[in-house]
């Protein structure tokens, strides 16, 4: 990794039209994988739910109410209590394999399972990035996983050399997580056969209590939905006749180029339209499809 990353480094060093491997991963950390809104106190009360003044990369404890237990880790350059002493292979492990610094595994809120396709250049551009974080001291808590968690971990395998992704939009979908909002899964976790991207997660915090939208190109769905106002929604959280909740993180999606917004709209127009109706301005009734109440589950047959 750390070989990989001194290349990639010499690369943005050597072509001066290509921008610095810390660029792509600033990029990448705050309008992509969404690193700081896990990694940050949240100022929930504000425009978009950005982190704190000074709080952004400098950890969070508890995670959330529902965690108390589990600490989000100072990712600046803090030696003492921050990310200082990683090595540049341990922080990409972390990222693509959920295995802390410490070794021990990491809980799946860490969303290495879709890290796991970042290609080796991206992965090094996000090592980059976070080196430039200034120190923030900030002593948190270890995170203590209750046994029955801890007993159903595991760590993900070992990457092999990877390159650009083919699907371009495929690829920041898979990246940016949006499967785990928006696709239903059963009682261990276990995405639902025939669900992706159709909504219905349950969505309780800070934000309030919601549930996720179907992202799948029906009637259900976002298929009356132009790129125009689906790029209009990434980048202000205003959709005809609504405004998104924030925990959809707007906030962060609005710094994506209008090239990346256009290739996710792309891909979600391709996937497999799934019947599922889901509103948030209607009181929950129980949906057979995805098995959790819901504004029209009981259209859902």
């Amino acid at each position: 990794m750390r070989a990989r990353l001194a290349l990639v480094l010499a690369a943005g060093l050597l072509g001066a039209a290509e921008p610095a491997p810390s660029d792509r991963g600033r990029y990448l950390v705050l309008h992509v994988a969404t690193c700081f809104s896990c990694h940050s106190t949240i100022d929930w009360k504000a425009e978009g739910f950005p982190p704190r003044e000074g709080a952004a990369g400098a950890g969070r404890a508890p995670f959330s109410e529902a965690t108390p237990w589990l600490t989000a880790p100072n990712l600046t350059s803090d030696r003492e209590t921050g990310a200082g002493r990683w090595s540049d292979e341990q922080i990409e492990r972390a990222i693509r394999r959920g295995i802390g610094a410490d070794e021990r595994l990491l809980h799946p809120a860490m969303p290495s399972a879709a890290y796991h396709a970042m290609s080796d250049d991206d992965v090094a551009a996000v090592v980059a990035y976070l080196r430039t974080l200034r120190p923030v001291r900030n002593p948190l808590p270890s995170t203590r996983l209750p046994e029955e968690i801890r007993s159903r971990l595991r760590p993900l395998p070992p990457t092999s050399t990877r390159g650009a992704p083919e699907n371009r939009g495929e690829y920041l979908v898979t990246i940016a997580g949006c499967g785990r909002c928006h696709t239903p899964s059963d009682e261990h976790g276990a995405a639902l056969a025939g669900m992706a991207f159709a909504g219905g997660v349950r969505l309780k915090g800070p934000w309030g209590d919601l549930h996720s939208p179907n992202l799948t190109p029906d009637a259900s769905g976002i298929e009356c939905l132009g790129e125009k106002d689906f790029v209009r929604a990434m980048k202000t959280g205003e959709m005809p006749g609504h405004t998104l909740n924030a925990v959809m993180p707007w906030g962060s999606y609005r710094g994506l180029s209008d090239e990346d917004l256009a290739a996710i709209f792309s891909y979600l127009r391709a996937l497999r339209p799934v019947r599922h109706f889901v509103d948030n301005g209607i009181a929950p009734t129980p949906c057979r499809k995805c098995g959790t109440p819901h504004g029209l589950g009981d259209k859902n047959r």
